[in-house]
């Protein structure tokens, strides 16, 4: 059996069965398919949706969460001062550029963190004084 070239976020795949199964019901009911209407409901909402849920994972359709490629971007878009931290901690960075970068980083930060989470902005120029 071929396998999927196209996979779907977990979240992405129940919001689009969900939109669909609502849709597919509503269409038979305005269509005089009343008869299907009750079969559509029952098997998109509590058969076909909990499945996806359930066993994702195991889906081909469905992208594995656990991957290690899309964890590694997502870790490093979360905090982009941590990951800084550790290139300069495994040497991969002088002190000179680590500065160079934590400053620039920190300067575009509060360039578009302006309206966020005053919390945020605090602790970021914490690291600055730290570093």
């Amino acid at each position: 059996m071929r396998e999927s070239s196209v996979q779907f976020d977990r979240k992405t795949l129940l919001g689009v069965l969900s939109v669909l199964t609502f849709g597919l019901t509503a269409l038979t009911a305005v269509a005089g398919l009343e008869f299907l209407t009750p079969a559509i409901f029952v098997l998109g909402f509590f058969i076909v949706v909990p499945l996806v849920a359930l066993l994702g994972d195991s889906l081909p359709i469905v992208e594995d969460e656990t991957d290690g490629a899309s964890g590694e971007r997502k870790s490093a878009a979360d905090d982009p001062v941590d990951e800084l931290r550790s290139r300069y901690a495994s040497g991969e960075l002088t002190h000179e550029e680590f500065e160079r970068r934590l400053e620039r980083l920190l300067e575009t930060e509060d360039i578009e963190t302006v309206g966020e989470d005053p919390e945020r902005t605090v602790s970021r120029e914490r690291v600055f004084e730290r570093e």
